[in-house]
């Protein structure tokens, strides 16, 4: 990141991004997440500081597990998956992009991972151009 924000301007940005996002410290601790109110997959505020492993459904778990241990270990930056996730009163299925960051320092060393959530449904509609204020 080029230039420093304060926390206030930060925390906007968390929120106006159009992604979910969750960080899990090195310890695979939750570290927090943006747009609690809107999120696709709903947590409680007591999931901050749990290891993650506790957050995912049981089925994902040896995914995640090894997904972390290869970020960890230097042999993954990143996995990207999508699901079809009935969503919103009439349960209609939207394509869903979930990816996963590994999050390192300036020297490698790993620091965690950033889970990234995003609908994509609209975008795979996209055809043409639409150019700004159009």
């Amino acid at each position: 990141m080029i230039g420093k924000l304060e926390k206030g301007l930060l925390d906007a940005v968390l929120e106006a991004i159009p992604v979910e996002i969750s960080v899990v410290d090195a310890e695979d601790k939750v570290a927090g997440w943006n747009k609690h109110e809107s999120r696709l997959f709903k947590r409680p505020l007591a999931a901050r500081g749990m290891n993650v492993r506790q957050c995912h459904p049981k089925k994902s778990l040896a995914k995640v597990e090894q997904i972390l241990q290869e970020m960890r270990a230097g042999k993954r930056e990143k996995a990207e998956f999508w699901i079809d996730l009935p969503i919103g009163e009439n349960r209609v299925k939207e394509k869903i992009l979930i990816r996963y960051f590994a999050l390192r320092d300036k020297k490698g060393k790993y620091l965690g991972c950033l889970e990234a959530t995003q609908n994509i449904s609209f975008m795979q509609k996209i055809r043409g151009e639409k150019r700004l204020l159009d």
